[in-house]
């Protein structure tokens, strides 16, 4: 069979990083690690071809190749995923769909027009799925059940299918699953709350994969919680440094952990070790109150300040993740929250308006208690809350907006990075002694050299960045030169945001607008006038 595999588009939002990517010449940030880890557990006997359209669009040629299209996507990627089932029946093909969104609801892509849905982990239902396939079947629906795969059986994914020079950065995992219990979390709702891991020899063997094939830029441990078994993590990073000195360092790495990692210094001295770089962090909220309503409880075994800064200065960048509008939340949650990042100088924050995403334990109490404002979910930065909070609205999103052009103002950006970085340079000092200097250095192109110059005379002379850009680097080249590239790649991303917070502010205050209309005239409709007063 020829199967073509499709990557639906993403919209542009905090992790799009566009105005970053386009400096550097790349289509994408991330390749889609789920649709080559699936290329990999199908038949080896039948025939792939991956259009990520991120990267590209699928040309006539491919459509007509195709037997089979199979499309995955997460909840934000829905309506481009709805296009690609279109695009495919269009063409007269079958339409297999999988990943989070189709797993959270699959009957909304039951109802787009999927023949075959393929839900849950792929370990266990893409056989179910070629088994009906060769039984001559033209649909179906397999789920697991509540099993979970032995993810040391999967198989190294078919990265060869990727079109390498598109992305920015690789995508391999580890481990699924997290130990802990948030409330509004689905990743314990999609792959449970005992993690499971890959071997170190076969995450190692995905490594020379990669490497074989040229790799020789950042790669992302897509892992939801990469410290969630820290026995095997430990195992995989003692295995990961000998292999890492013998290849001189080819990649950095970057994960997902949880904050408690900071109670733990040789795990940390390890990840820095083995060249990772940047650990995104899920903070959420610097309020306890918040924290243990929505079952957060490990953001409350230490002060979150102290966490942060101490895994800065063991040398891993910190980005973190914010959330407005729990139930109970104080006024000036959005203040505090910026006032959080720069008392910590988290260069990166992302930060969202609550949304109740499908199957999880919030959905499942607001759906109880009436709250929900629907049966699907957006989980964007540009969109308004999809259930009714219990503070005012306009309250929360005024908040969200103040504090999301305060936190990417272009000076306080410059200004926090180079604070975290100072911290960074000192953790990274051992780290780096003994080293080649070249291990780990990116090619200087001319592309690096172009997105250089562009953010030099951005920030360094158009604007009000300009004498403190300046300064600050000379600062980071002076004292810490293994980190000025990297800090250099972080002012970079800057601009991505500084072009984002001007969509997120005219999303949001566009949807409030049209929220407040619709609730105005819903209770005109219920107070009629009385006609003959």
């Amino acid at each position: 069979m020829n199967i073509l595999l499709l990557y639906p588009r993403f919209p542009t939002s905090f992790w799009s990083f566009d105005k970053t990517l386009e400096l550097v010449n790349f289509k994408a940030q991330l390749p889609p690690l789920g649709l080559v880890t699936v290329a990999a557990i199908l038949p080896q006997s039948w025939d792939y071809k991956l259009v990520d359209r991120n990267v590209r669009e699928v040309t006539e040629a491919e459509w007509n190749w195709a037997d089979l299209v199979i499309v995955s996507a997460m909840i934000v990627q829905r309506p481009d995923f709805i296009a690609c089932i279109d695009a495919a029946k269009a063409h007269g093909k079958l339409v297999a769909v999988g990943g989070p969104y189709p797993t959270a609801l699959p009957h909304e892509a039951e109802a787009a027009g999927a023949d075959f849905l393929i839900l849950d982990e792929g370990e266990i239902t893409l056989p179910m799925f070629v088994e009906a396939v060769e039984r001559g079947d033209r649909s179906g629906i397999f789920r697991s059940n509540g099993e979970k795969p032995d993810v040391s059986t999967t198989p190294i994914p078919r990265f060869d299918l990727l079109e390498l020079d598109a992305y920015a950065e690789m995508s391999i995992q580890f481990s699924r699953g997290c130990p802990f219990q948030c409330e509004f979390c689905d990743i314990i709702v999609l792959y449970g709350r005992k993690p499971r891991t890959k071997t170190p020899e076969q995450l190692l063997a995905e490594l020379q994969y990669l490497y074989d094939l040229g790799w020789r830029r950042s790669i992302f441990m897509v892992d939801d919680n990469f410290i969630g078994n820290k026995r095997n993590v430990k195992r995989l990073l003692a295995a990961m440094k000998p292999w890492m000195e013998s290849h001189d360092y080819p990649s950095s790495f970057a994960t997902e952990a949880s904050v408690d990692l900071a109670q733990d210094p040789e795990l940390m001295q390890m990840m820095v070790d083995c060249n990772f770089g940047t650990v995104f962090l899920g903070i959420e909220t610097p309020d306890d109150d918040s924290l243990n309503l929505t079952r957060k409880f490990q953001n409350l075994r230490d002060p979150l300040t102290e966490s942060v800064q101490s895994i800065a200065k063991a040398g891993l960048r910190v980005m973190a993740g914010f959330i407005i509008g729990f139930d109970g939340e104080k006024s000036g949650a959005g203040r505090r929250v910026a006032q959080f990042v720069e008392q910590t100088a988290i260069p990166t924050a992302m930060f969202s308006m609550l949304q109740a995403l499908p199957d999880t334990a919030l959905w499942h109490r607001l759906e109880k208690e009436g709250r929900l404002l629907g049966k699907s979910a957006d989980a964007n930065q540009v969109t308004l809350m999809n259930f009714v909070p219990t503070r005012p609205i306009e309250e929360i999103a005024e908040e969200y907006v103040e504090a999301f052009w305060t936190l990417y103002d272009p000076l306080t950006v410059l200004n926090r990075t180079f604070r975290h970085f100072l911290m960074l340079g000192e953790g990274q000092k051992k780290a780096y002694q003994g080293r080649s200097r070249s291990a780990g250095s990116p090619d200087i192109n001319w592309v690096i050299i172009r997105a250089l110059l562009i953010i030099c005379w951005r920030q360094g002379v158009v604007r009000k960045t300009r004498w403190r850009f300046w300064g600050n680097l000379a600062v980071m080249l002076w004292h810490y030169p293994n980190v000025a590239a990297n800090y250099l790649s972080v002012c970079a991303q800057a601009e991505h945001f500084l072009e984002f917070r001007k969509i997120v502010r005219q999303n949001i205050e566009t949807q409030l607008q049209v929220y407040m209309e619709s609730r105005d005239h819903a209770a005109a409709a219920e107070s009629p006038v009385d006609v003959a007063a």
